[in-house]
């Protein structure tokens, strides 16, 4: 078993920096002078990633608050009579709820499957995203990722009015769509992030996917409150269209192609990667199958997911029909938990490339301590929240301190790829995300089986599940994780025999 320090002498010793490079531990420096920052190529189109991943996200999570109010009250679930049942907790709103829009009669069951059918088509794309991205580029493949979920978004209200049956099939579609969009990023990190910009380049980017819970969960929860269900997807889908325009347009797969960049700052890139990345198409399958670090981001990915696709997917309906909470407080409440992840994403994405620039932590002690503080965090927080009662207050504080927690992964686990293999950081984040996809689609299906009856225990043992998924997770990934390049990431033709 793997020591947390133990490779530290030989995660930083990577084949692919070069001497010149190299600094006390084998360690790169940051961007020379006259190198931007602000402004520059690669931060700008971070920013663009954020704007992308904001839509991403807010396209996928708009229907765990719509549903609430587009479900029969007396259809979805059974009316609660355990005494364990938190009373009412919301005040009458000052302003009448608009309730003309259309209800349908799905029970619990169909509502766990049209929340768990998006993951059934996201799970079919993501290997091919990976390697089509790593072949061609991730600029088009991602772009037309979120463009083809808008649209489906834009057709949701008509599907749901034909019948259960056609919104399953859209959100199936719509999975299918941003499958690729992960992936396809990644590798364009691989040609695009310096490796000691990668924390803060790749948080900044994918914490877009948080920033668009956070506004996507009140702003719906208010548009089905003062307005119509219909509107959320209306509104949603029109502003990824747009967001595709800006993508399209000013976006490049690479610091080569890009027509503004600076000559400084595409060599200052160029330069940092050049020993990372190869020409040879060769894919190592079998060597990728072997290969111990690469299951130990499947593992901690998979673990990962089951407890953020819990909670993504079922809070809203944890709000309302344990805690009490109107469709109003509900969306803003739900949102909460993800703005305290955005933070944490930001901030230790920051941290994580202090910690590896200026004191000279290796790579692999970096990517463990904020993996376990990532998910045994989470783990205990939710566990936690569970035994609250009716405590209203520290129930939503518990689960937003578990869900910001959180944010500590994103330099743990999901940077992981790019450690130790970014010629197929693209591929391995398909691979890992395939696996981890598996939560989205059968944990809002046995968490809805489990709480038929909506009781504190029946959530309790929902947050149970996912807290032991979560700590197993994290102890394999402190146990077996690398932090430096893979032998058959290296793609040299001297390898093949050339």
């Amino acid at each position: 078993m793997r020591t947390w320090g133990s490779d530290s002498e030989q995660e930083d010793r990577s084949p692919l920096l070069g001497e010149q490079d190299v600094v006390q531990g084998n360690i790169q420096r940051a961007p020379p002078a006259g190198v931007p920052v602000c402004c520059s190529a690669r931060y700008n189109l971070a920013a663009l990633a954020l704007l992308g991943f904001f839509m991403l996200y807010a396209l996928r999570v708009n229907l765990s608050v719509a549903l609430v109010d587009m479900v029969n009250s007396t259809s979805g679930e059974r009316v609660n009579s355990n005494v364990s049942v938190c009373p009412d907790h919301s005040v009458s709103p000052s302003v009448l709820h608009n309730s003309t829009g259309k209800k349908y009669d799905w029970d619990a069951d169909t509502q766990g499957w049209i929340l768990g059918s998006f993951f059934y088509g996201y799970i079919l794309t993501q290997i091919p995203g990976g390697y089509i991205a790593g072949k061609f580029g991730g600029k088009l493949l991602l772009g037309f990722g979120i463009l083809g979920t808008s649209v489906l978004t834009l057709l949701t209200p008509l599907a749901a009015d034909l019948g259960a049956g056609y919104l399953i099939a859209v959100r199936a579609l719509e999975g299918f769509g941003e499958g690729v969009t992960f992936p396809a990023m990644h590798a364009m990190w691989s040609s695009w992030a310096p490796p000691l910009e990668r924390s803060r380049l790749l948080s900044l980017s994918y914490a877009g996917a948080q920033l668009g819970t956070v506004v996507s969960l009140p702003l719906s929860g208010l548009i089905c409150y003062y307005m119509d269900w219909i509107y959320v997807f209306y509104l949603f889908g029109a502003l990824g269209v747009l967001w595709f325009i800006l993508w399209f347009f000013l976006v490049s797969d690479t610091p080569q192609s890009h027509r503004t960049i600076s000559d400084s700052e595409r060599e200052y890139i160029l330069s940092t990667l050049k020993h990372e990345l190869s020409k040879d198409t060769h894919v190592p399958v079998w060597d990728m199958m072997k290969s111990l670090p690469l299951w130990t981001i499947i593992v901690a990915h998979f673990s990962y997911n089951w407890t953020f696709y819990t909670l993504l997917t079922l809070l809203p309906t944890y709000m309302k029909e344990i805690l009490r909470f109107n469709a109003q407080e509900n969306g803003f409440l739900s949102a909460l938990p993800y703005f305290g992840c955005w933070l944490c994403m930001i901030t230790t994405g920051l941290v994580a490339d202090f910690m590896r620039e200026k004191l000279n932590f290796s790579t692999v002690v970096v990517r463990k301590i904020f993996n376990t503080l990532g998910m045994i965090g989470p783990a205990i927080f939710l566990l936690a929240a569970g035994y609250t009662g009716c405590n209203y207050t520290l129930a939503v504080v518990f689960l937003t301190l578990s869900t910001t927690l959180g944010g500590f992964s994103m330099s743990g686990y999901n940077i992981n790829h790019l450690d130790i293999a970014p010629s197929f950081a693209g591929l391995l984040l398909g691979i890992t995300n395939t696996f981890a996809t598996v939560p989205g689609m059968v944990g809002p299906v046995i968490a809805k089986v489990l709480t038929h009856d909506n009781t504190v225990e029946q959530w309790q043992i929902v947050f149970y599940i996912a807290a032991a998924i979560n700590i197993f997770g994290a102890i394999f990934f402190a146990a077996f994780a690398s932090g430096s390049v893979q032998e058959w990431a290296i793609r040299t033709n001297k390898a093949r025999g050339s």
